[in-house]
């Protein structure tokens, strides 16, 4: 079998692998949509609690519940991010706080959880803490956000990468690059869509990260693989980084381990990370920060290393050859 035989029925095979590992990633996760251990809030007296959090513990796995002692406590954990929502007993009737901010999908679930599961004739109030934008109440444009920065990255390390950059100067065009993306991106986010409320530059800096973290992670594979490193990072990223960061709904509404494996990469640190400087005032944005610094760190490393290696090999090549040996006349 000729060489070029053997190429075609590799790509013939590769094609259909790769699209049913993009359709096992997109739809698999969601079809099997639904909370596990879903951090959610109980407030009251602990006679008033009990039968609340019988009929929550009716539902195995669903909720992790968190106890406070008044609404005030519930509340304050809502807005830290600690718990995505938080049912306060009270002799009025039972008291649902939300907040579609953190996400419009599990705020709708936790209200027909539990005006399901209140008493005949009971009516449930339901205030949203921390509301979504009026520019964005499904949160559609935040969670649409992801894919582009990851497609963004994907490039920028792969430019960087057709371009022959090496060393510093690869490391000092994809943070540049990157830069200006965070900008652009606030730009349209922030001042002209409306659907990021926070500190103008602070969004602009995790937006910017985040496409730094993908493109310096495609680069930096692409300087220690080769080329083949570029198609490792886009299916990291795009492939398995966008449908499983829960940025669409929560990540405690993927499967397990899904959920958990999203948030460990640049697409869902970055929308968990930008969720928290948009809505919540920085909330719990350590994690995913760090997250994200690590994949630019490690891939910068990666791209100067790269550089150092690759100009090693072509001194070696370009060393001047041994003077002939005078050969003796006649």
């Amino acid at each position: 079998m000729s060489a070029l035989t053997r190429k075609s029925a590799a790509a013939v095979l590769l094609v259909p692998v790769l699209a049913a590992l993009a359709l096992w990633a997109f739809a698999w996760p969601a079809v099997r949509t639904a909370p596990r251990d879903l951090p959610l809030g109980v407030a009251g007296s602990a006679a008033a609690m009990a039968p609340v959090l019988q009929q929550l513990d009716a539902r195995k796995g669903a909720f992790e519940i968190h106890r406070y002692a008044d609404e005030a406590a519930a509340r304050a954990a809502v807005e830290d991010r600690a718990v995505y929502g938080a049912v306060v007993v009270a002799p009025g009737g039972p008291k649902l706080l939300t907040a579609s901010a953190a996400s419009p999908v599990v705020a709708q679930l936790l209200e027909q959880a539990v005006t399901a599961g209140a008493p005949a004739g009971t009516k449930v109030s339901t205030v949203d803490v921390v509301p979504a934008p009026a520019a964005d109440p499904r949160g559609s444009a935040l969670s649409s956000s992801v894919l582009p920065l990851a497609i963004a990255g994907v490039a920028g390390g792969t430019l960087v990468t057709m371009m022959r950059l090496r060393g510093a100067r690869a490391a000092l065009t994809l943070v540049l690059a990157a830069a200006l993306v965070g900008i652009a991106g606030a730009a349209l986010a922030d001042s002209w869509l409306g659907v990021l409320t926070g500190d103008w530059w602070t969004e602009a800096g995790v937006l910017g990260l985040s496409a730094l973290a993908v493109g310096a992670t495609v680069a930096g594979l692409a300087a220690l693989l080769g080329p083949a490193g570029i198609g490792v990072g886009a299916l990291l990223m795009v492939l398995l980084g966008n449908p499983f960061s829960g940025v669409a709904s929560a990540p405690q509404l993927l499967p397990e381990p899904v959920g958990a494996l999203g948030q460990l990469l640049p697409p869902g640190a970055g929308g968990s990370l930008l969720r928290s400087v948009a809505y919540f005032d920085g909330a719990r944005a350590g994690a995913p920060a760090l997250t994200l610094a690590l994949w630019a760190g490690l891939g910068l490393v990666a791209v100067t290393l790269g550089g150092l290696r690759g100009r090693r090999t072509p001194a070696a090549q370009e060393a001047p050859a041994p003077a002939p040996t005078p050969q003796p006349v006649g």
